[in-house]
């Protein structure tokens, strides 16, 4: 690949030999999702206490690796039980290369994928038909990231070869337009280990007011308004995290005062603050994460919709680490690890209701499920791992 950044993303996450990989059936044309996403409920980050009550088979999309051995053949589609997690295959949409990360619209009608290639770029799936609505060129290198912003109407996406952000408008239809931006994290220098820039994350501040960007190769957040007119960003502020600690994805505590940043190099998480007026983000001093002197590469951080627990993927030590989130969401306190049935669990996301936590397990090619306890925040695996093709990425609906 392009970058020696990039080069190391592929390493870091270099497929393991011998790993068991069975495709999903491969078939463009394979029967709607049961349930409408246009009709299904909007998805929250954690158990939300309501009253609502899943009923029927709901959507589930797969992101991949088109392109590594044993990968799959575009963005993998199923279904899962919202009451006993149970995961059944139901096809393939195709003409997507290496869609490892996945968003869906507000309105839950149009599916987001990026391209992650050295060419990299995002491409819009109309989730009624399946529809591929179109690619366009992130003007970066392996995009790994994106997010649709609150209002619908932007698409932001992060490049990690190149170390930028990228801007999309985002039409009526759901497709995407040319490209109204570029940000290139030009300052500050790289962090040690690194030879440049590397945006690994994208996302809105709850508020809706601020776009923070989390860099791996610099060890910072930026922070950044965005004109919902133009599409363009400006950046309004910047924190920087301990030297190596290679920050990777951070996560907003419900209450939007506090977020969590998981660092992928020096194996730890901090607590952040936020403020809403400014966008200024301050990063706390760095926290265990619980998986002893082994080599492990924090993923993918998670907060409950009630604030009380949140939840790391450790790739490496294969384990979900469980805090429980104290102080209004001003501390985080190391509960327990839980194995999490497969090889380097690279993403996790909870169903709409909370009830359910997925990983998609890049290495072992397997999504395994877990029921989430809202009293004490326990996780219990609901049964056997789903077979999936160099799982990087689940997205359920």
């Amino acid at each position: 690949m392009g970058s020696g950044g990039w080069s190391r993303r592929r390493f870091v996450g270099a497929l393991a030999g011998g790993a068991a990989v069975a495709a999903l059936p491969s078939c463009d044309d394979a029967p709607a999702p049961a349930t409408d996403p246009a009709t299904a409920p909007e998805a929250s980050a954690s158990p939300s206490g309501g009253d609502r009550r899943p009923s029927g088979p709901r959507p589930l999309h797969l992101g991949t690796y088109t392109s590594a051995e044993g990968g799959g053949k575009g963005i993998g589609l199923a279904t899962y039980d919202p009451g006993t997690g149970r995961i059944t295959g139901a096809g393939t949409i195709g003409g997507v290369g290496d869609p490892s990360y996945l968003a869906v619209h507000p309105d839950r009608r149009t599916l987001y994928a990026v391209d992650e290639r050295d060419d990299g770029a995002v491409t819009a799936v109309r989730l009624s038909d399946r529809k591929v609505l179109g690619s366009r060129s992130t003007g970066g290198a392996a995009p790994c990231h994106l997010s649709v912003h609150p209002g619908g109407r932007w698409l932001l996406s992060a490049n990690y070869g190149s170390g930028s952000v990228a801007v999309h408008p985002i039409d009526a239809s759901g497709a995407l337009g040319e490209r109204t931006d570029l940000v290139r994290h030009s300052a500050p220098p790289p962090g040690p280990g690194q030879e440049g820039p590397h945006a690994h994350q994208v996302v809105t501040s709850p508020d809706g007011g601020h776009v923070l960007a989390v860099d791996l190769g610099t060890d910072s957040v930026h922070t950044y308004r965005l004109d919902e007119k133009a599409g363009r960003l400006t950046e309004v502020a910047r924190a920087r995290t301990r030297p190596g600690a290679g920050p990777r994805h951070l996560t907003f505590h419900p209450g939007g005062r506090y977020a969590y940043l998981a660092n992928e190099v020096d194996n730890t998480v901090a607590v952040c603050s936020y403020d809403k007026a400014s966008g200024r983000v301050a990063v706390g001093e760095a926290q265990s994460t619980g998986t002893g002197r082994g080599s492990n590469y924090p993923a993918q951080i998670l907060v409950t919709a009630n604030g009380r627990y949140a939840y790391l993927a450790n790739r490496g030590h294969n384990s979900l680490t469980r805090y429980a989130v104290e102080a209004q969401g001003a501390r985080l306190r190391l509960l327990d690890t839980v194995p999490v049935g497969g090889d380097f669990p690279r993403q996790i996301a909870f169903s709409p209701e909370g009830t359910l936590l997925f990983a998609a397990n890049q290495k072992s090619s397997t999504v395994t499920v877990f029921h989430v306890d809202e009293t004490d925040g326990g996780l219990r695996r609901t049964g056997e791992s789903f077979p999936s093709p160099v799982a990087v990425c689940a997205l359920p609906l």
